[in-house]
């Protein structure tokens, strides 16, 4: 893994990737989809905190990266669920899905809630349209959560069993981020927003993280300016974008007005320079150290995707910290 002078994350083995993708040498990898989740607390100092998790360096994608919770959406996703908040038609099309992929999008949203659960022990979940679950903790939830990890159990079946209800109304699409195409762990991502729920407390319990931290946007964002957070394009863009908001509830509120046009990144080969790019996020480009092509052996063919979630110093924090 690498990162550039400022944080931001990028493995040493893409300048050779993208040279063998420019050269028609790299077949791109299908993306998964998934989804992560921006939780928000309100502080005492002003603005919002976010809860990020670093991820293990011993990880395939992303290790030592700072991120959210979040992974892929597992098929099992679009078994109807008992729902409340905006139609699963409203959902498509805030999502970019057609009119015929209301169930796609239901899968997206409920891997949102499932992952915030499995990640956090955060459930946006309540017994009716207009409560919430208090309390997670307890040997039973953490059964149930670990059954949900395993894939023993389905989302549909924990709510049902439960009697509950998911609060599809207390999250907000945010973004949507897609992985590179020289990257063999490729991720279709949407990025969501949701406040904390009163009562419930966030915890250490993914596997996938060493760390976790609640860290208001802009100390974060300088954390990565510094070069003392590692994190990847679509954390820090998402973190400066909540940077402008005053309160949990109010970037939640904002939400509805985000562009969720997928961002893709580009790769060229210019003087024999590789020449990292994001449209619409300049500060991302990157001018990388001319590459020789890539030996035999080397990855010129896409790996299966990594079943981990998508991408995620001590900085100065604010409320919880989990080493």
């Amino acid at each position: 893994m690498s990162s550039t002078p400022n944080g931001q994350w990028y493995p040493p083995e893409w300048p050779a990737r993208i040279r063998a993708l420019a050269h028609g040498e790299l077949t791109p990898a299908a993306p998964r989809r998934a989804a992560t989740v921006l939780l928000l607390r309100d502080t005492d100092a002003g603005g919002p905190a976010v809860h990020m998790l670093r991820r293990r360096t011993s990880m395939a994608f992303a290790g030592g990266a700072y991120a959210y919770p979040g992974g892929s959406v597992d098929p099992r996703d679009e078994r109807p669920v008992a729902w409340a908040g905006p139609s699963l038609a409203e959902w498509a099309r805030r999502l970019g899905f057609g009119a015929d992929e209301e169930a796609a999008a239901q899968a997206v949203v409920c891997a949102a809630v499932r992952e915030t659960f499995e990640e956090a022990g955060v459930l946006l979940a309540g017994t009716s349209a207009g409560t919430v679950v208090a309390d997670t903790t307890g040997d039973d939830w953490d059964a149930d959560r670990a059954a949900l990890v395993a894939h023993e159990l389905s989302f549909a079946d924990f709510l049902d069993r439960r009697g509950l209800v998911l609060r599809s109304d207390l999250l907000g699409a945010w973004a949507r981020w897609i992985t590179p195409e020289f990257e063999p762990r490729r991720y279709d991502t949407w990025f969501f927003v949701a406040v904390l729920p009163e009562g419930q407390r966030t915890r250490n319990v993914s596997t996938e993280a060493d760390r976790t931290v609640w860290i208001r946007p802009a100390e974060a964002a300088a954390g990565y300016d510094r070069g003392e957070l590692l994190m990847m394009p679509p954390t820090i863009s998402t973190l400066r974008g909540l940077e402008a908001y005053g309160t949990a509830a109010e970037a939640l509120a904002a939400a509805g007005g985000q562009d969720l046009t997928p961002v893709l990144a580009r790769a060229e080969l210019k003087d024999g320079e590789v020449v990292l790019s994001w449209p619409g996020h300049e500060e991302f480009t990157k001018h990388l150290t001319p590459v020789a092509p890539p030996a035999t052996g080397s990855p010129a063919t896409a790996a299966p995707p990594a079943t981990g979630g998508p991408g995620t110093a001590p900085p100065t924090t604010t409320g919880e910290s989990t080493a």
